[in-house]
């Protein structure tokens, strides 16, 4: 099971994600994430990252397919993987088709007052990354992670103003992947609107035919 997570910011890949990892056993790959982990293991790649990072530079293409590409050699890729925030481009799609072949491409939607309420209400821990919802899933105790007690933050990316950004900047860029996949037969739509346990469901539907 090779699998991707299309979807704008806010849309639930992350949540439904980790619903399906659970699931499937398959691994669950961030691309945020495994750049900050090649940064820290000093890898060849990481280290390349790291220097466009330091500049204040968009790391290149070349760069993050190189990193997945390691990614994806590692011992838990065996039994399959999500991707999760990537491809973000059409070039970094073509550059994975050489690299795995993909199963399933998954997009997931909902409207953009969805989008900015989610994100509005959205906390994250600044100690391990973990996310929280004062509505949906609000932590045992205000401003404090459950997992390790690190102090949440609202994050500058999900921030009103900065949301309408992305969501642009989404529609330009990622929302075209949609129609690449598409024409490979690849592609189902799952909308967001409903609850994650729902959502789930028609996923593992999709998945599971």
């Amino acid at each position: 099971m090779k699998l991707i997570f299309l979807g704008q910011p806010g849309a639930g890949k992350g949540t439904i994600a980790e619903m399906v990892v659970e699931k499937y056993g398959v691994a669950h790959i961030s691309t945020g994430d495994i750049l900050r982990e090649a940064i820290k293991n000093e890898t060849e790649m990481g280290q390349k990252a790291k220097d466009f990072m330091d500049k204040g530079e968009l790391v290149p293409d070349e760069v993050v397919i190189g990193i997945v590409e390691d990614r994806l050699k590692e011992p838990d890729c065996e039994k399959g993987f999500l991707f999760d925030g990537f491809p973000r481009t059409i070039p970094q799609a073509e550059a994975l088709d050489k690299i795995t072949e993909i199963s399933k491409v998954i997009e997931l939607t909902c409207s953009e007052e969805t989008v900015l309420d989610r994100l509005a209400t959205r906390w994250t821990c600044k100690e391990c990354s973990a996310i929280f919802n004062v509505k949906t899933k609000p932590p045992k105790e205000e401003g404090k992670c459950d997992s390790c007690g690190g102090v949440l933050y609202q994050r500058e990316d999900q921030k009103p103003e900065t949301v309408k950004e992305r969501l642009v900047e989404y529609k330009n860029k990622t929302a075209p992947l949609t129609d690449y996949y598409d024409q490979k037969g690849l592609l189902s739509r799952v909308g967001t609107e409903s609850t994650p346990q729902e959502i789930f469901s028609e996923v593992v539907s999709i998945l599971d035919a």
